[in-house]
């Protein structure tokens, strides 16, 4: 008798569920940079369902019923995009020092770093290296709503070779750890990457060759062979994910291009030939050209090794001359800052360095957004555009004539969203 008064009748209708009218909201603003033009356009109004620009006009009214986000005198500009970022590590804590602390700090500190980092005007990162999966767990917890954060195209583990720079090489023997990210064939390498890909990396990162934080290897020496290399490049294709090269030495850069890697990153003593072959593949450069003035700056205090201010001093300044030889031979340039080297949320630092050494702002700006949407892969940031993420920063001034007012948003906005 129950379940005859609970359940409708056989043939019955089932009740509607009511029909939710999606969210419409307005961004305005004084002025807006349109990435892909140049040009500026004069009050903007930006509108955005769920999330996504679906119109951009200049002037005109608000529709009607739509939640207005104004921001004021200021210039918008899309959502910035760091292509190389080290969410779960800190600057300020390094070499030996991060043996003081447990496993799980990391992943804890990372939510912080995000917050920070999304602040700073930076919608969209690509994390380059975290061990445990703590990337792909902060992006899973972004995605959900549970903590604040950029969008994250998270890498997992990086792969190298055994005593490379994606091994550790801080202990001795009777401290050896096997680290997952280790190869030491073309068989291991192309199942590294099918095992990332299965625990939700969706861009693989390469130690090609040695680096500045790494103890004992040379920072220009090439770590994996042209047949490893490709065997990752070849397996991550297939599974349409995009893989990045650590590289800082010449041979390896250019073994990572032959490879078909898609973006290297630092590429701090790339020849001339390297920057031709980069020019005919089509190949990316991820050049962190900001840090050397905090590593150098800092020097051990945050306990950084000799020996790795010492290769900082060797190749800092040769990587801002090779930034400026790439830039005027055309090669194909993204914004990448390898944050985490130096504290969180000073990302933008890094635009007024690009301008030094060779870049108009608008080419610097045009690095962050479009340019590094392309180099992901992506059609749904880096522009204001109908179709894309209505990501955007909010800056007081014209970032075209003095790129540092990128250093101090007013506001951003993330999906439609102003972020507090």
């Amino acid at each position: 008798m129950a379940a005859s008064v609970a359940l409708p009748a056989a043939g019955a209708p089932a009740e509607k569920a009511p029909e939710t009218v999606p969210e419409t909201v307005v961004v305005t603003a004084a002025r807006m940079l349109d990435v892909q033009s140049g040009r500026m356009v004069d009050r903007p109004v930006v509108t955005v369902v769920d999330g996504k620009v679906t119109a951009v006009a200049s002037g005109g009214a608000v529709p009607a019923g739509a939640k207005r986000v104004d921001l004021g005198d200021a210039t918008i500009v899309p959502g910035l995009i760091d292509m190389h970022v080290h969410l779960t590590s800190l600057a300020e804590v390094g070499g030996y020092q991060t043996l003081k602390y447990t496993d799980s700090f990391w992943g804890a500190v990372g939510v912080a770093n995000a917050a920070k980092t999304l602040r700073a005007g930076f919608t969209t990162v690509r994390n380059v290296g975290a061990s445990d999966f703590q990337d792909v767990g902060l992006r899973e917890a972004i995605d959900g709503g549970w903590v604040v954060g950029p969008r994250i195209v998270a890498a997992g583990y990086a792969i190298g070779a055994t005593g490379g720079h994606c091994d550790d090489n801080a202990l001795p023997p009777s401290y050896d750890k096997k680290l997952p990210s280790v190869v030491n064939s073309p068989e291991e390498a192309r199942a590294k990457v099918r095992w990332l890909h299965k625990y939700g990396a969706e861009v693989i990162k390469i130690c090609a060759t040695g680096g500045v934080f790494s103890l004992g290897d040379s920072v220009g020496g090439q770590q994996l062979s042209l047949e490893e290399m490709k065997a990752i490049a070849d397996e991550a294709h297939m599974l349409h994910m995009k893989v990045a090269a650590h590289a800082h030495g010449d041979e390896g850069i250019k073994t990572a291009i032959l490879a078909g890697i898609d973006t290297i990153e630092h590429v701090s003593l790339a020849s001339d030939e390297a920057i031709r072959l980069a020019i005919a593949r089509g190949t990316w450069f991820d050049m962190d050209i900001y840090n050397d003035d905090y590593i150098l700056a800092t020097g051990t205090a945050n306990g950084t090794e000799q020996e790795s201010l010492d290769k900082e001093r060797m190749i800092g300044l040769k990587q801002r001359q090779t930034f400026q030889r790439a830039v005027r031979a055309g090669v194909k340039m993204a914004f990448a800052t390898d944050a985490g080297v130096y504290p969180h949320g000073d990302n933008a630092k890094q635009f007024a360095k690009m301008v030094e050494w060779g870049m108009t702002p608008l080419q610097a700006i045009r690095a962050a957004t479009l340019n590094a949407a392309e180099a992901l892969g992506r059609d749904d940031v880096g522009v204001i555009a109908p179709g894309r993420w209505a990501d955007m920063v909010a800056v007081s001034g014209d970032p075209t004539a003095d790129v540092r007012v990128l250093e101090h948003p007013v506001a951003v906005v993330k999906g439609g969203v102003r972020v507090d």
